[in-house]
């Protein structure tokens, strides 16, 4: 027979947001006194009443519990528990000192009169009117979430979604999704279709319905999207769609042709077959191929000047001699509009960006140097000596129309704009930047065609690169400087097939560490990064060594390395927060895995915990020299850094890099992988892992295709006029 208990709650122990499940300590009111209940509750918080129905149990490691199958919460009465609840941080704007003071003051009425009336909280003596409508607009959010959460938990979902939920739609969230629940696939970061689908079925909306149908194939171009692909060859779509929600082909090719009429997607004919496209991928890539070409025919900023003095002194002022694909370079872009540069590490590419730019500057032209991320564009900076900003920040967010200040219509005031780190630029982000360029301006796009292609969509580098459209310099000489690096030398073996040398112990900056077992590789990595590296080459284990891994699952994926890295660098310790599978505290190390254009923080930005806020709900992160706060309900766009993968690594140069290698990566196990896992490290680069594995890595080259049109666009777009570049 179920008993139930009714109490105060003293302590949440214990909330995943996401499932529910909740460990609290109760104030019975009973003989018993303070005990254990564990149940589940879309939130709870200190102070609240409960009563929980169930059944007392003995847990082996924590004693006696009462074992919840239902808990039912309701509002905190009596002054102590009210003050309780207002001091849990569940309303911004008042801590625990406010707290007892608003209660002290209104005292059994607190609650309703910030419901209600939270103009008369001018009564309590330090609150003023912006902290009025800070707790007033909380306080509004808090209820409005809170109704959400018990919607979503009544048909299974998971609830930590709310917040973006409630920000999204407002007041009239749950009506939207009532109406639509495929809407949250597209609309909510982190809801996928399958979360969608299974609120849908609980709200008996039918599985063969037209709005399914469409949410699943937007669904599955969005997932190719997330592999790479700009656009997919239908028939995939098709197969895809049908074997995730079991409808038939010719029914979703009905759903096709409605999403083409709404313009949702695109179908574009190749010569093969049908290929279909996210919309906005279409109109970026078709953008960016017509764009660029026109790019190529305007006119150089450049007046006549003699290519060869210009050469000469330019080397002359940066006190090299220059070798001859270097000054070719230079040549080049004198004459040509757009120019790509690639190479790999150590063949001059920086030496040729800061001759292209001292020539530009001599001649009084503007200069903008920029690239995809910030340690890429701080990198970039240093080498060159002169400001350089990320592609985001030179383009300039506008939070109200919800893109960039800069475009066609308002194109960069620069006549040259250079582009490091090529590789990792995406087809939206390309075509944001090419259409921002001045048709007199110059474009100088910088990087390495064989590391990894970007993160998101498209094979930008390379689909320029192979279209033909616009001159390109390939960098193949490593010079004499560079020749006595292990890390460059390492880089251009595994670049050609062949295993790296390791250098001579204690002589070197790149080395091979034996070891077979991922326990064993684990052990390897936590000595290293704590202890051995600090000690010899006097790197902080948090801000100079970065441990780089191919994937984010098994035993060495970066969730499971960040776990035992937080526990060795960076221990238990208040104050801290739980949120999304991840505990953060002061001092950890953070990666921003979404671009936030409001906060100006971007997909791969890495920082430091500065602040953990219980009391404001927020948690403080230093980017770079600047604080970036965070509501702990918006949490779920950081994860720890102590691990990263090495895609999220592109564009980025860390002092020393450790990389594990087992064959539990078999299936990511390729050459640029590992060729960009190597060139990320500046002083020191550690492979610690399996032979077999490393040599996997090193024999494997990438035959998979990313599914893209940019490089025949571009081909398209030159051959209507005259060829790129000046006579």
């Amino acid at each position: 027979m179920p008993e139930s208990i009714a109490g105060i709650v003293e302590r949440v122990t214990f909330h995943n947001p996401d499932t529910g499940w909740a460990v609290l300590r109760v104030q019975s009111g009973r003989q018993r006194g303070l005990v254990t209940v564990v149940g589940s509750t879309p939130s709870i918080y200190a102070g609240e009443h409960v009563t929980a129905i169930g059944s007392w149990v003995q847990d082996r490691d924590h004693g006696v519990q009462f074992k919840a199958e239902s808990l039912e919460v309701s509002p905190p009465h009596g002054r102590a528990a009210v003050a309780r609840y207002l001091s849990s941080g569940l309303v911004k704007g008042i801590g625990s000192h406010f707290a007892q003071k608003i209660v002290d003051v209104f005292g059994d009425r607190t609650l309703q009169v910030i419901d209600e009336s939270p103009s008369f909280l001018a009564e309590v003596k330090g609150i003023g009117p912006k902290r009025i409508e800070l707790i007033r607009e909380s306080w509004r959010q808090q209820k409005s979430v809170r109704q959400i959460m018990m919607f979503l938990q009544s048909l299974g979902v998971g609830t930590n979604r709310a917040v973006r939920i409630f920000k999204t739609y407002g007041e009239s969230a749950i009506e939207t999704i009532r109406a639509n629940p495929y809407c949250l696939a597209t609309d909510i970061w982190g809801i996928g279709f399958r979360t969608a689908d299974e609120m849908a079925q609980k709200l008996g909306i039918p599985r063969d319905s037209p709005a399914r149908a469409r949410a699943a194939i937007l669904y599955i171009l969005k997932e190719l999207s997330g592999e790479g692909h700009v656009g997919f060859p239908e028939g995939g779509v098709l197969e895809q769609t049908s074997a995730l929600t079991e409808i038939e082909i010719d029914r979703l090719r009905e759903s096709v042709a409605e999403l083409i009429r709404d313009d949702e997607i695109v179908c574009d004919r190749t010569p093969s077959e049908p290929w279909l496209f996210l919309r906005r991928l279409h109109r970026a890539e078709c953008g960016a191929a017509a764009t660029l070409v026109a790019l190529t025919r305007g006119p150089h900023p450049l007046p006549r000047v003699d290519w060869e003095r210009a050469v000469s002194w330019a080397g002359a002022k940066m006190q090299v001699q220059l070798a001859p694909a270097q000054a070719d370079a230079i040549r080049q872009s004198l004459r040509s509009k757009v120019l790509v540069v690639t190479g790999g590490p150590g063949v001059g590419k920086t030496t040729i960006v800061r001759g292209i730019v001292e020539i530009f500057a001599a001649k009084k032209l503007r200069v903008a140097l920029c690239a995809p991320t910030g340690r890429a564009a701080k990198r970039l900076s240093e080498t060159t000596g002169r400001e350089a900003k990320t592609i985001h920040r030179l383009l300039e967010f506008d939070p109200s129309s919800g893109g960039f200040q800069h475009d066609e219509n308002r194109p960069l005031d620069f006549d040259l704009i250079v582009a490091d780190e090529s590789s990792m630029i995406d087809i939206t982000l390309f075509h944001s930047l090419v259409r921002a360029v001045s048709q007199w301006a110059c474009l100088l796009m910088v990087g390495d065609v064989d590391q990894l292609p970007s993160v998101g969509p498209g094979s930008v580098l390379g689909d320029v690169i192979r279209s033909g459209a616009v001159p390109v310099v390939r960098l193949t000489q490593i010079f004499r400087q560079a020749q006595s690096s292990y890390i460059v030398r390492a880089a251009h073996s595994v670049n050609a097939g062949e295993m790296p040398e390791s250098a001579p112990a204690g002589s070197g900056d790149f080395y091979y560490v034996p070891a077979e077992t991922p326990g064993e590789i684990i052990d390897k990595i936590l000595t290293m990064v704590r202890d051995r590296i600090p000690a010899k080459f006097g790197l902080h284990p948090l801000n100079d060594i970065q441990v780089l891994t191919p994937m984010n699952r098994s035993e060495l994926g970066s969730r499971a390395l960040n776990q035992s890295l937080q526990a060795a660098l960076n221990p238990p310790g208040p104050p801290e927060v739980q949120r999304f599978g991840w505990t953060f505290r002061v001092g950890d190390k953070v990666i921003q895995t979404e671009n936030n254009y409001q906060r100006e923080v971007f997909n791969g930005d890495i920082g430091r915990v500065a602040r953990v806020q219980p009391e404001d709900r927020e948690l403080v992160v230093n980017f770079e020299g600047k604080d970036v706060s965070y509501d702990f309900d918006d949490l779920d766009e950081l994860s720890l850094a102590y691990a990263i993968t090495i895609h999220k690594s592109q564009g980025s140069e860390y002092p020393a890099v450790v990389v594990p290698l087992h064959t539990q990566h078999f299936l990511l196990l390729r050459r640029n992988l590992l060729y960009t896992a190597i060139t990320r490290g500046k002083k020191l680069v550690t492979v610690v892992g399996a032979r077999r594995a490393l040599g996997r890595a090193v024999a494997q080259a990438d035959d998979s295709r990313r599914y893209t049109l940019l490089a025949e666009r571009l081909k398209q777009e030159s051959a209507r006029g005259t060829p790129p570049g000046n006579p």
